[in-house]
């Protein structure tokens, strides 16, 4: 009977909690179907990752054979097979990768040139591909003889940041894009972020609502401040649009979805926030349309600052927002159901009323799912974390179950640092994905947390009542740390833990195709050092190197003074966005170190000392490099320390002797920098 008991118990804890969390999942499962049914044929997905390996290794594109195949090979999941090929003829394949679609495929290929061939891939800015550890054709590794079959554990791995299209994409070509397709196929990537266009698309929607070319020149921001007048911080800086400009556009994202289509992905769209031209109001009087107060981005000049953004409320708002998606659906077809919509990010709304949050809520899913009435509304989680004291579970749930369950996925876009799954009851039971952010305005500077990245996406979707569905990386600027997002992506396919040491140690084997026991010794520094940032500051890269000078050094108890609050404004500009500055008390501003600099000079020291070995290495010469930048950045911050106190004690001995470190050290990273960039 104890027996009996026992074994009723053992149902009770396996079975109940699964049943539990199924609920939420469902109608993500029937989303997963309804985009598996919009994919291109296997053919085409089969010859995309065909042409990808072309692109990748010519020399082997006969040694491998690709074949999609059903979800039911994996459980119902996505999943890629690795197996060795029956040899037919002596120059024929010699292993075979099956996949659920052609980003499986090459994520197989990706993870056979790692494990088995000890390659390594890589943004060509950051060192490039490592391709040299490959064997030849006909004697390539072969797999245990079961093989090896990976199941993603969620269905999701997302890439891109609403900004990223300023900082890294904005002046690139179809041929750099590529690029950049191939490199988020082979990471897995499969739900990524399309904004490239949209402003093209925007002037055909506002030009039927008798809103001339004229005006839409003062509307859209320059190229490269497209990001933040999309959002509604600024208009006109930077511009205006040419047409020429934005019919280019238009083709690129054209040819951006069609690869990304080719390679089964779901392009993530984008939907209407309520940004609108400042002529609206004068064609709509009676529309609800509210003009914004200045970002802290030009000024509080009118002629670039405070946007006028429609309340969702208005019947207006709906009517926009359905024309842009049908538009999209016109331009593009039907390639996806999910759009992306930031309406309340760095955008309160005017009340805490959990009802009209709610109602606000409906009215951007309203105008997506009239015009795609299977919208599904990705939202990033940001502004729960940057506005928490507006944002408080009332006004957090009314805004989450304003849609239909289901019809909403919010990114937690900050869970490298401070997840919001975890103290919201998994977002109240609506899906996410834990993203990394990582990078904020794309500073360059080595940074990171590595063990939160192998263990934080494993602890939320292992959670109580889990909604997690997917892994994602959400930075803001890319091509630097290429650690941390090899790392990152590999999270989309393990279902357990990584163990970082021995993880780092096979990384910078492949990184640099040999193993050298001093860098191996210095990526053990580098793990409990520069990539342990466990403080929870998020403005890194603060060095007074790469500082403007806004400081009056010779004023004392500058903590007190008007040029000490205006330069601390200056660094609180972006304070509710993206930086959360380190408070302190000392009359010096200072920059973020969360390390023993002394330890990472010997880890610079044991990366010089694998010269010989690795000299002829791109990877290592990139990685020589920025490990030197960031050494004489820390360094030049004590420097300019030590000059500001020898010029506010009037030692002129030792204000000239660190003046002439500091002048030193700025060549030096110049020097450095510019090396950086030849060996690129």
């Amino acid at each position: 009977m104890s027996n009996l008991k026992t074994q009723l118990m053992i149902l009770l804890l396996v079975f109940v909690p699964i049943a539990v969390s199924v609920e939420p999942r469902q109608p993500v499962e029937a989303l997963l179907r309804r985009l598996d049914s919009k994919r291109s044929s296997a053919s085409v997905q089969q010859a995309a990752a065909k042409a990808l390996l072309f692109r990748l290794l010519p020399t082997h594109v006969d040694s491998f054979e690709f074949k999609i195949v059903g979800k039911d090979v994996c459980g119902g999941h996505s999943c890629f097979v690795i197996n060795n090929h029956s040899p037919s003829r002596r120059y024929g394949p010699e292993i075979e990768i099956k996949g659920t679609t052609a980003v499986e495929i090459a994520s197989g290929l990706h993870w056979y040139l790692k494990y088995w061939c000890g390659a390594h891939v890589s943004w060509d800015k950051t060192g490039g591909v490592q391709l040299a550890s490959i064997p030849n054709t006909g004697s390539l590794p072969r797999v245990k003889d079961e093989g090896l079959k990976v199941q993603r554990p969620v269905p999701w791995n997302y890439y891109q940041n609403v900004v990223t299209s300023s900082y890294s994409f904005v002046w690139w070509d179809w041929e750099r894009w590529q690029k950049e397709i191939d490199w988020m196929t082979l990471q897995g990537i499969n739900l990524p972020l399309a904004f490239t266009g949209q402003e093209s698309i925007w002037q055909k929607v506002f030009l039927d609502f008798n809103i001339s070319k004229g005006d839409l020149n003062d509307f859209f921001g320059g190229p490269a401040f497209l990001a933040w007048a999309r959002m509604g911080n600024l208009h006109a800086w930077g511009g205006p649009l040419s047409q020429n400009w934005l019919d280019q556009q238009l083709v690129l994202q054209k040819q951006i979805l069609s690869r990304m289509l080719e390679l089964g992905m779901t392009p993530v769209l984008p939907s209407f926030s309520g940004n609108v031209p400042a002529t609206l109001k004068k064609i709509f009087p009676s529309a609800n349309i509210t003009r914004l107060g200045d970002w802290n981005t030009v000024n509080g000049d009118h002629r670039w600052c405070c946007t006028y953004l429609l309340d969702p409320s208005d019947p207006l708002f709906v009517e926009i927002g359905t024309a842009f998606i049908r538009r999209q659906v016109e331009e593009y077809g039907d390639v996806t159901d999910i759009y992306n919509c930031d309406t309340f990010n760095e955008n309160s709304p005017p009340t805490n009323d959990p009802a009209y949050i709610s109602s606000l809520g409906a009215a951007v899913y309203k105008a997506m799912a009239k015009g795609d009435i299977d919208a599904v509304w990705l939202m990033q989680g940001w502004l729960f974390y940057s506005d928490s004291a507006f944002w408080k579970p009332p006004q957090m749930k009314a805004l989450l179950h304003s849609v239909p369950l289901g019809k909403m996925i919010v990114l937690d876009l900050f869970a490298d640092v401070k997840p919001i799954w975890n103290t919201s009851s998994q977002f109240y039971d609506t899906p996410y994905i834990w993203c990394l952010l990582h990078n904020f305005g794309g500073n360059l500077e080595m940074y990171g947390i590595l063990d939160a990245i192998s263990s934080g996406p494993v602890d939320a979707r292992t959670s109580a009542n889990s909604t997690m569905v997917g892994v994602g990386m959400c930075m803001e600027g890319i091509e630097q740390n290429p650690v941390i997002y090899e790392l990152t992506s590999e999270m989309a396919f393990r279902s357990e833990k990584v163990p970082v040491k021995d993880w780092l140690r096979t990384y910078s084997r492949r990184r640099y195709g040999n193993a050298v026991p001093q860098v191996e010794e210095a990526w053990e520094i580098l793990h409990r050092t520069i990539y342990n940032c466990t403080d929870g500051i998020a403005d890194h890269n603060t060095d007074f190197i790469v500082k403007f000078p806004d400081w009056d050094p010779s004023l004392k108890g500058v903590s007190n003074t008007s040029e000490h609050k205006r330069m601390h404004m200056f660094f609180s500009l972006d304070k509710k966005r993206r930086f959360l500055l380190q408070t302190t008390s000392s009359q010096f501003p200072k920059a973020h170190l969360w390390y023993s600099t002394q330890d990472v000079i010997n880890a610079l020291r044991l990366f010089l000392d694998a010269g010989n070995d690795l000299s002829g290495s791109l990877t290592y010469r990139y990685d020589l490099v920025d490990l030197t930048r960031q050494v004489l950045s820390k360094l030049a911050n004590q420097v300019y320390v030590d000059a500001v106190t020898a010029f506010q004690k009037k030692d002129v001995k030792a204000y000239d002797v660190n003046v002439q470190k500091s002048l030193q050290l700025v060549v030096r990273k110049r020097d450095s920098t510019s090396g950086m960039q030849e060996r690129r």
